[in-house]
């Protein structure tokens, strides 16, 4: 691990799965980026390769779902962060539904936001993305969230980061 790596991994924020929709088709992805930006209105931001199945669905459909995820469903975060949502259905088998945007909602999910899309901007070689939270509960009170420091090097980014600054 770099140096570079290590101190990232000492960021604190959690693991999310976001999910998107536009009419009746629906994905959902792995996602760490996401964190709070304003109080009024209640704002989160996430951050999406515009190279991801879900990019176009998020922004046809004009909302997203960030599904808070407990400590002991990293089986979740790697599911959902190592299928593609190209050529298949990486909710089934999973009990979900729909918010009011249409974007999945997790039933087993800690908690979840339901988010209306209000605007994006290139962020390198992602894209930030901005949502008015609309509705959001907590499904388990006493569960933990799962840490992205929790997950090692599940999403292979270790190989991202730059060897030198």
């Amino acid at each position: 691990m770099s140096e570079i790596e290590a101190l990232f991994r000492r960021l604190t924020h959690g693991v999310y799965v976001v999910g998107v929709a536009d009419g009746k088709q629906h994905n959902v992805f792995t996602a760490a980026w996401v964190m709070q930006v304003s109080f009024d209105p209640l704002l989160l931001a996430l951050s999406i390769n515009p190279d991801h199945a879900s990019y176009p669905l998020l922004h046809a459909g004009g909302g997203f779902t960030v599904n808070v995820l407990k400590r002991d469903q990293q089986d979740l975060a790697l599911r959902f962060g190592t299928r593609s949502g190209r050529n298949e259905d990486k909710l089934l088998g999973i009990l979900w539904h729909a918010g009011a945007t249409g974007a999945p909602i997790l039933e087993e999910a800690l908690a979840y936001f339901d988010c209306e899309l209000i605007d994006s901007m290139p962020a390198g070689d992602h894209e930030l993305v901005m949502g008015r939270i609309t509705d959001g509960r907590i499904l388990v009170p006493d569960a933990e969230p799962l840490s992205y420091a929790d997950t090692d090097d599940m999403d292979g980014s270790s190989a991202l980061y730059p060897r030198k600054l």
